[in-house]
């Protein structure tokens, strides 16, 4: 079988790996390459990128995402590096969103910088795109240029309306909090969500710049996070998290909502229900992962989709319990977060 179905590719159940945790999210990135230079990601020269033949085509992805829906993926976020730089993103979505699984098709999302969004937010909706996670570290113009290198915030700011008037709801906006970068902004940042209905996220910053600089003493705990919301803001936790990255809560009584992503300070990897696909069609079962699965090899030497399915199987069980950040012999993975794909 090699249209991507997956249904018959596979007998063995859904991709539960040796901690019981099953895997319901494949990630895929469609791209390494981005227009911003942020300073927690990349240097100001960029890294290099990857070849282009081996990348993954869009055959190839969408081959890769039917093994995966049928077996049991549920939801499929398309990332980057910045996704909508791949040419044919529109048509990718198109593809992934008509995928059938035993419980119907997934649900597409994406993660974008949102600089392209504004023209590609209708024709994405029109494609089967699900909804939008906007990263957006700063509302200051000045502040943004610094930050990503780039004067690019007006066009981030129409993406993100773009995003809302297409219904690609709901519209999540992601930031990085860093220490004397932006941790003065949490407080204007919730509110520009609460006044437009989006929800906030703030995320802790993670060991995965391309310059190996991370540092803990330089990161925002969700303990200051929420802290500073708090000067501002009545917080009512949300229960029922199950395998959500965020831990949630509601803003003045509701329905507005904040969340916060702590996989340093509070991680949640015993819930975890992510696998990756890089684009170079390497697939990790950990973002902190530093052993990778081959699957462009398997692709291009005519390898099955029970091939595929087995591979898929295989990389999980070797999965670890937790990323071990705090362990004392942690190593940061190898690739940046713009070549992994968030």
């Amino acid at each position: 079988m090699t249209g991507g179905r997956g249904g018959a590719a596979d007998a063995g159940g859904p991709l539960v790996d040796r901690f019981g945790r099953v895997h319901r999210d494949l990630r895929v990135s469609l791209t390494d390459r981005c227009q911003l230079r942020c300073t927690y990601c990349m240097p100001a020269d960029g890294v290099p990128w990857l070849a282009g033949p081996t990348m993954l085509s869009t055959d190839e992805i969408v081959r890769v995402a039917g093994v995966a829906v049928g077996l049991g993926v549920r939801e499929v976020r398309l990332t980057g590096g910045e996704p909508l730089l791949r040419p044919d993103v529109v048509d990718v979505v198109r593809r992934v969103a008509a995928l059938e699984g035993a419980e119907g098709p997934p649900e597409v999302s994406i993660t974008t910088n949102a600089l392209r969004l504004a023209g590609l937010a209708g024709p994405l909706a029109d494609a089967g795109l699900a909804r939008v996670n906007i990263s957006i570290d700063t509302l200051d113009r000045e502040r943004f240029a610094r930050l990503t290198r780039r004067d690019r915030l007006p066009q981030a700011l129409a993406g993100i309306a773009a995003a809302d008037a297409a219904g690609l709801h709901p519209v999540k906006l992601n930031a990085v909090a860093m220490r004397g970068v932006n941790d003065d902004e949490v407080v204007a940042l919730t509110e520009f969500a609460v006044e437009r209905g989006y929800e906030m996220r703030f995320i802790e910053q993670m060991p995965l710049d391309a310059g190996h600089t991370w540092q803990r003493t330089d990161m925002v705990t969700q303990a200051e996070i929420l802290a500073a919301l708090r000067t501002r803001f009545a917080l009512t936790e949300l229960p029922g998290r199950g395998s959500a990255p965020a831990e949630r809560w509601l803003v003045d009584g509701g329905p507005a909502t904040v969340g916060v992503i702590a996989s340093v300070t509070a991680p949640f990897c015993g819930s975890c229900d992510r696998v990756r696909l890089t684009a170079d069609g390497q697939l990790r079962a950990c973002l902190f992962a530093r052993t990778e699965t081959d699957l462009r090899a398997l692709l291009r030497s005519g390898a099955d989709d029970r091939a595929l399915a087995a591979a898929f199987r295989a990389c999980l069980a070797g999965k670890r319990a937790g990323h071990d950040i705090d362990d004392p012999g942690f190593l940061q993975p190898d690739r940046p977060m713009s070549a992994i794909g968030g």
